[in-house]
């Protein structure tokens, strides 16, 4: 754990470091503290909800809102630009609207992400996937990385085609939006690419409007143009940022995640070729017990309240913990902190509960199953390129991952 991790200040208890080596063990630590911890994350204070159940409670609560004007002046004002924290709260996409805002802004989105929608898109997800699986093969002798050429390119290029960004912008979109994904060695601040992302999501725009398609930015456009649903170009842009981003980037954690977990876990593994378990139980699993998601930021409280016993003032900031909830013993019993594909899966809150759940749920789950099944039917032998693969974290108080997963792919089955 490191140093700011265990500092401990008297308004603020813990400090929440980006660069912890062990997010997990962080947040051992922050269960222990209570329910509804005090913390300082980036700067700003918040109180962070550790437990599943008072998660549970957070995300659902009525007096809870993710409408930034609900935020004390102290607590707005220690927010800084070009931060995690900064970035996620000015959203003004569907992200932190409440009420009618929020039902117009994703009710368009809705049908883009129907479970039957969403599984007519397995043959092309598919495909996709073989395509990478046979790429491996060509990658020069030695270890792999697998976040950078399997677990990041197949969630990226599945919501580029759903999205209906043309393929002569592709490359361009996914240089400026890769930082986000934490790949390779590149700048951690995304704020320098963001002027330059707009423009070209304008240009995205204006190509839709020209040539519409069956595809989510034209659904977008078509709402934007019907009275009383009219999307601001700055709604507009935002929430084709946040799809595209929130899209894929939790994704890459959640194949990342899945693959590690399964090569350091040959029985089950083999379980699971076997045909026990589905991989379906394999990405339940890992979203409970390795949540693509550590922490978010924020809900406030639109008057005073009570959560598990702690007075909340009106104005506080409440940040959820996802990767820590999903280890509750509270919830999850003894087998908490270890992953077990074949133990009764009791449900995990990786994808939010409430009004804010995730919209884009259908879609990773299946992105999941097809990526690992491809994957492991075609090397079955795979193993860590070391003892040290796959330990160096994203430097994110957001996202729960490897930088990258060196592996060895070993013998190809078939």
């Amino acid at each position: 754990m490191t140093m700011g991790a265990q500092q401990e200040t008297e308004r603020a208890g813990f400090v929440l470091d980006p660069a912890t080596p062990d997010v997990h063990a962080d947040n051992d630590r922050l269960r222990e503290a209570g329910p509804l911890v005090p913390v300082e994350v980036e700067g700003v204070r918040a109180w962070a909800a550790t437990r599943y159940a008072t998660l549970s409670a957070v995300l659902a609560h009525p007096d809870l809102s993710r409408d930034v004007r609900h935020w004390d002046p102290e607590g707005r004002a220690a927010v800084r630009e070009a931060t995690a924290v900064g970035k996620i709260t000015s959203d003004t996409s569907m992200l932190n609207a409440e009420g009618d805002a929020h039902r117009r802004l994703r009710g368009p989105l809705t049908k883009a992400f129907t479970a039957r929608r969403v599984q007519g898109l397995r043959p092309r997800i598919e495909e996709m996937a073989a395509r990478l699986v046979a790429g491996l093969a060509g990658l020069p002798p030695g270890p792999v990385d697998m976040r950078l050429n399997y677990a990041y390119p197949l969630p990226r290029d599945v919501i580029s085609e759903l999205m209906g960004i043309p393929h002569d912008m592709r490359e361009e979109l996914h240089e400026l939006t890769d930082v986000a994904a934490r790949v390779g060695d590149g700048p951690d601040d995304v704020s320098g690419s963001r002027d330059a992302l707009y423009e070209l999501l304008d240009k995205v725009i204006e190509v839709r409007r020209d040539t519409p398609g069956d595809d989510v930015i034209t659904d977008l456009i078509g709402v934007r143009a019907q009275d009383g649903q009219r999307l601001t170009r700055g709604e507009l842009l935002d929430t084709i940022e946040l799809l595209f981003i929130a899209g894929h980037v939790t994704t890459v954690n959640l194949i990342t995640n899945a693959i590690r977990a399964m090569i350091t876990r040959p029985d089950q593994l083999a379980l699971v070729l076997g045909g026990g378990l589905p991989w379906s139980a394999v990405v339940e699993e890992t979203l409970r017990w390795d949540s693509p998601v550590a922490h978010f930021p924020m809900r406030y409280a639109v008057r005073d309240l009570e959560i598990d016993g702690i007075p909340v003032r009106k104005g506080e900031a409440v940040l959820a913990c996802f990767a820590s909830a999903g280890r509750d013993p509270d919830q999850y019993g003894e087998r908490a902190c270890r992953f077990d594909v074949a133990a009764p899966q009791p449900g995990h809150l990786s994808f939010g509960h409430g009004r804010h759940f995730c919209l884009g749920a259908p879609l990773a789950r299946l992105e999941g199953e097809v990526a690992l099944a491809a994957l492991f039917a075609a090397y079955p032998e795979m193993t860590p390129a070391g003892p040290g693969s796959g330990t160096r974290p994203l430097g994110t108080v957001l996202g729960n991952s490897t930088r990258s997963l060196p592996v060895l792919l070993g013998r190809r089955a078939g």
